[in-house]
């Protein structure tokens, strides 16, 4: 269902469950195993991309509507969007720098698994949006808040209100993805460009990613969390090895 290929300091997780990628419990579960796999390799970036023609399509859409056939089904349906968080919000603290690469749809929960991800990218002909509100739900994986914070509240709005549908081109064009190609080329540009970041200072990396983390707590003061920062990445033997070799050139 979900593959995982560790190359040196670049790992991809590859979903593959026939026929859209849907988001069942055992899909979430599979995920949480892909990533402890990944991680054992210690990869400076994780690249999650789809076998399939979509990139993920969602919630599991059978296993919706059974929950509304029955009497428990908001207690029900609140413990399983529980677990889209529990998995989106590990991906969003993973010590290392996580990329979507967007080949088709990724719709519902298939774009809040993407907006989880430090990175996307997508392909020119990938449909992004979160069209819940067509069928009386809300993108409630973290959709209103991580897709508000990326894009700001008119996107949020275009997108969660109007159930707009995007594709890749409109998508960079307003900030949902950071790039996007040719559906033909964007497997190999994608993985160049997270080869490129795996090849970067990790203790650099997860330290901007913490501070980057930090603009969104008022409760830290993220001028100051850069400025403790040095503490960490200046003593590693990787700096001072990335430091000798610049100035040798």
């Amino acid at each position: 269902m979900i593959e995982v290929l560790n190359s040196g300091k670049l790992s991809e997780i590859v979903m593959n469950d026939a026929p859209v990628n849907a988001i069942s419990e055992s899909f979430l579960a599979d995920f949480h195993r892909a990533l402890d796999t990944a991680l054992e390799a210690s990869p400076t970036a994780i690249l999650i991309r789809s076998a399939r023609k979509v990139f993920c399509a969602g919630a599991d859409l059978k296993g919706i509507q059974t929950l509304f056939q029955s009497e428990t089904g908001v207690d029900d349906m609140v413990t399983y969007v529980r677990k889209f968080h529990e998995l989106f919000d590990r991906i969003e603290r993973l010590p290392a720098v996580t990329m979507a690469v967007i080949n088709g749809a990724a719709l519902g929960g298939g774009l809040e698994l993407a907006l989880s991800c430090d990175l996307r990218v997508a392909a020119y002909e990938a449909k992004l949006g979160l069209p819940e509100a067509r069928v009386g739900m809300i993108p409630g994986a973290g959709g209103t808040q991580r897709l508000t914070r990326l894009c700001g509240p008119g996107v949020a709005n275009r997108v969660i209100l109007g159930c707009d549908i995007v594709d890749g081109i409109e998508a960079t064009r307003i900030g949902l993805v950071e790039k996007s190609y040719p559906l033909e080329e964007l497997e190999s540009k994608s993985r160049e460009w997270a080869t490129e970041i795996a090849g970067l200072a990790k203790p650099a990396l997860l330290a901007s990613k913490d501070c980057i983390a930090a603009y969104f707590d008022p409760d830290i003061n993220g001028f100051e969390r850069e400025l403790e920062k040095p503490h960490i990445t200046m003593p590693s033997q990787e700096a001072r090895d990335r430091i000798s070799a610049f100035f040798d050139k």
